[in-house]
């Protein structure tokens, strides 16, 4: 389905930036919770006469995040289209990582994509020949508002073709403040803080973690993010990139240590499946139910990613009944280890009005007004992103986690390996590893064996 996005018209407010005038202009917020309505507010020009004057150009923008969650991208750039005259088509598709090869190899590329993995993207650059190279605005954005890690993910043979859009993070370990509160326990900042306090509520007469791997023919994929945490934090960035890339195998001593340190916690009888059952009751328990517990009072934390937010009925927030903590270092040499997800914004031909929405969404005037169009569930770790924008506490937490000079972000391993090793051996054997007690050793073997060899 194809929705364009009409030019609205709005009073152009001078002298302010963009998400100040926004903010100062008393936008209605919608009770539903979708987030600000941006497109009826006074806004500045400013921040867009860098584009000149382009009225009259069309730019598709070409995805995979379909309605409901295509509105607040149609609403946050309601002030560029105004202010540039440029007309943004968004179109959404399920169908878009199998179209968007045969669109661009057929020469029917769209204006801009926006690609879901660092694999798809450079997959579409090498074997289309379509995309195209960012514009310098595009990296001067990343520059001054992302970390250094972001840059590689959206590069290809050292050349960048796309700065990230949104980004969540695996990495958070959920728990209930009050429950926390009543029971005397303090949030962990290490990883030997968090096995104590694990080892309390035992000796308390608890179990203290539940956890899901289910997710029907996906099942396996939170044992990955597991993994990939625990890789990230004992053997460091380095080693976990050359895991990426198989510079070193997968059952590599190093990988065997962090599956190993992961399996204190997933295959410790004392400390799971809270709740639910025993440690094999992980592997057939759908994803979201693993961490419910919580929310039961039956378990105390459970490690998933930012977006099992939409999953509880309870209210979130650091001095509410649910919230979250990022896992804690293991080696404080590592730093915090984030590993997350991110869309990439590619481009397909060098238009000045393509260039131009490609540079906007790169930019942490944008990032703001995503933020102020959205309900819960939408972050970035563009630093420019003012976290009191996001609605939730939640996607609050995620960008102040980015911004966090401590933070080394790495993307999400089994989504950059091969297919048939990280959403195909790995699921199948970290589901063995929890459902049978498959050795670690016979786990990494198989799913080494399983790497293509060319």
């Amino acid at each position: 389905m194809t929705f364009t996005a009409k030019r609205r018209t709005a009073a152009v407010a001078g002298g302010l930036g963009l998400a100040l005038a926004l903010t100062a202009c008393g936008a209605s917020s919608d009770s539903g919770g979708t987030g600000t309505d941006v497109s009826d507010a006074d806004f500045d020009c400013a921040p867009y006469e860098q584009f000149g004057e382009l009225d009259g150009e069309e730019v598709e923008v070409y995805t995979g995040i379909v309605a409901p969650e295509d509105q607040p991208f149609i609403d946050s750039w309601a002030p560029f289209e105004e202010c540039t005259g440029i007309e943004i088509t968004y179109n959404g598709s399920k169908e878009f990582e199998a179209q968007l090869l045969v669109r661009a190899q057929s020469g029917n590329a769209p204006d801009l994509a926006f690609v879901p993995q660092p694999g798809l993207l450079q997959s579409v650059v090498r074997n289309t020949g379509a995309a195209v190279p960012a514009p310098q605005a595009v990296s001067d954005n990343l520059d001054a508002n992302w970390s250094e890690d972001w840059r590689a993910y959206g590069s290809v043979d050292g050349t960048l073709y796309g700065a990230p859009l949104g980004a969540n993070i695996k990495s958070l370990v959920w728990y209930s403040p009050t429950a926390f509160e009543d029971a005397g326990y303090e949030v962990p900042t290490t990883w030997d803080e968090m096995i104590a306090l694990s080892d309390q509520i035992v000796e308390d007469g608890a179990k203290p973690w539940c956890q899901g791997f289910g997710s029907g023919e996906a099942t396996g994929w939170p044992g990955t993010d597991w993994l990939e945490d625990v890789m990230l934090r004992t053997a460091g960035p380095e080693a976990y990139d050359q895991w990426v890339s198989h510079a070193i195998p997968f059952n590599d001593p190093q990988v065997a240590e962090a599956l190993a340190t992961a399996g204190t916690i997933l295959k410790n009888e004392d400390y799971v499946n809270a709740g639910l059952g025993e440690v094999n009751s992980i592997a057939s328990t759908v994803w979201s139910d693993g961490t419910l517990p919580i929310e039961e009072g039956t378990c105390w934390m459970s490690k998933q990613g930012s977006f099992m937010q939409a999953n509880w009925s309870a209210d979130i927030g650091e001095d509410s009944d649910i919230y979250a903590f990022p896992l804690p270092p293991i080696d404080p040499a590592m730093g915090q280890g984030v590993v997350g997800a991110s869309e990439f914004v590619l481009a397909f031909n060098e238009r000045p009005a393509v260039q131009a929405v490609q540079a906007l969404l790169s930019s942490a005037e944008w990032a703001n007004l995503k933020a102020q169009a959205t309900g819960p569930g939408w972050s970035s770790a563009n630093t420019g992103l003012d976290p009191e924008n996001l609605e939730s506490p939640i996607d609050q937490l995620v960008a102040e986690t980015f911004q966090n000079p401590e933070t080394t972000f790495r993307f999400d391993a089994s989504d950059l390996m091969p297919s048939q090793v990280g959403s195909g051996a790995e699921w199948t054997e970290l589901t063995n590893w929890v459902a049978n007690d498959k050795s670690d050793q016979d786990v990494l073997n198989a799913i080494e064996s399983a790497w293509p060899a060319s």
